[in-house]
């Protein structure tokens, strides 16, 4: 079969996905990315990465403001000859075939939120072009989106999980129970909660220590400081994470309260760590309540009181939940054992296993050229 030749354009001149970071290191078969492929990585500097993060937080947040509809659309000017063009949540202006993925429907506009988006006239006009070949959902709560707001495209959804590379299973050769919350947005994927939940179960439990990596404020740490069974560090590089933290963390406690998909709990997966996450967009999707962690009920939609992350004094309930749970998975070794190998299997030959993203990928591909 002839060897197919895949353009990626991303939406900004930086890695901002591990999705693409795991596409670009395991291409299905016969397929060759050009473009963007040789920035496979996302970026570790602290700095850098919180100056290129909240410069894009700020162009959305300005185009919230501005009254304009702008599509999240590119068009694509390579050199270098291909046959399709795969767009990273984001759409095509070219006039040759192209695909694209998202994990939410809001990624087809430059700035979009869960209440309201643009005026969906532009964004339907490039999707029902047909030289837009699918629309490739990471979830089945991603592609019920879609459909919500673009009915007339549904022929062109597909739902294909994003795959994660199998890592060495974590073993547990000693007595304690490792607790891990990392982000590298601490309030805005939960991060105070979850603290607050390490901090109430290295204090219950004479065997548990805690591990906090993201960028807590000062104001935050100097409060936990005092309970010496929590480490906190700034944001590492992905490798040594990989290689130093994973391995010696025994479960993940992560709210995930923004994400819509979350590639911190299927990493951890990866590893064999169970999740204790909250309820709200994918999370139920991705975490197998009861079976691969523990999914509790927030209580809160996708669209967040204000203060909320923030503020714990309001949401008690959701924190003596997450405990209860995590204090489960402590107490019970054989339980957490056995989360541990379901959670394995889910990326090593599950739904989120890079062999059945390839196959479903070689398949679209080749039906849109």
């Amino acid at each position: 079969m002839k060897n197919i030749k895949v353009y990626l354009q991303r939406p900004w001149k930086f890695a901002d996905s591990p999705y693409y970071q795991y596409l670009l290191g395991n291409p299905p078969k016969g397929i060759t990315y050009i473009g963007q492929n040789q920035k496979k990585g996302t970026y570790s500097n602290r700095w850098k990465f919180i100056f290129l993060r909240e410069t894009k937080f700020l162009i959305r947040r300005i185009f919230r403001i501005v009254p304009i509809p702008f599509p999240n659309a590119h068009l694509t000017k390579s050199k270098e000859k291909y046959d399709l063009i795969h767009c990273a949540h984001c759409l095509s202006l070219n006039n040759r075939p192209w695909i694209t993925d998202t994990e939410w429907v809001g990624q087809f506009w430059l700035a979009a939120n869960h209440e309201k988006h643009p005026n969906r006239r532009i964004v339907k006009k490039i999707l029902m072009n047909d030289n837009c070949k699918k629309i490739l959902a990471w979830t089945e709560w991603s592609k019920k989106g879609i459909l919500k707001e673009f009915p007339e495209v549904k022929d062109k959804v597909e739902l294909i999980y994003p795959g994660i590379p199998v890592q060495k299973m974590k073993k547990n050769k000693t007595d304690k129970v490792r607790l891990l919350f990392g982000s590298r947005a601490f309030y805005f994927k939960g991060g105070l909660y979850a603290l607050e939940v390490i901090d109430r179960m290295t204090k219950k439990y004479d065997n548990v220590e805690g591990i906090i990596i993201s960028d807590v404020p000062a104001k935050v740490v100097k409060k936990y400081s005092k309970n010496k069974k929590i480490k906190f560090h700034n944001l590492i590089p992905q490798k040594k994470f990989f290689k130093e933290i994973y391995p010696n963390t025994d479960i993940l406690i992560y709210p995930s309260f923004t994400d819509t998909f979350g590639f911190h709990m299927t990493e951890a997966m990866s590893f064999g760590i169970p999740v204790v996450t909250a309820s709200g967009t994918s999370r139920k999707e991705i975490v197998r309540n009861g079976k691969t962690g523990f999914v509790i009920e927030s209580g809160i939609g996708e669209s967040l009181p204000k203060g909320f992350l923030e503020n714990l004094e309001r949401y008690g309930k959701i924190i003596d939940r997450m405990c209860l749970k995590v204090s489960k998975l402590i107490e019970d070794k054989d339980l957490r054992e056995r989360m541990s190998k379901a959670a394995y299997e889910e990326i090593s030959i599950g739904r989120f296993s890079i062999k059945k993203m390839q196959e479903k990928l070689i398949k679209v591909y080749r039906e849109s050229i």
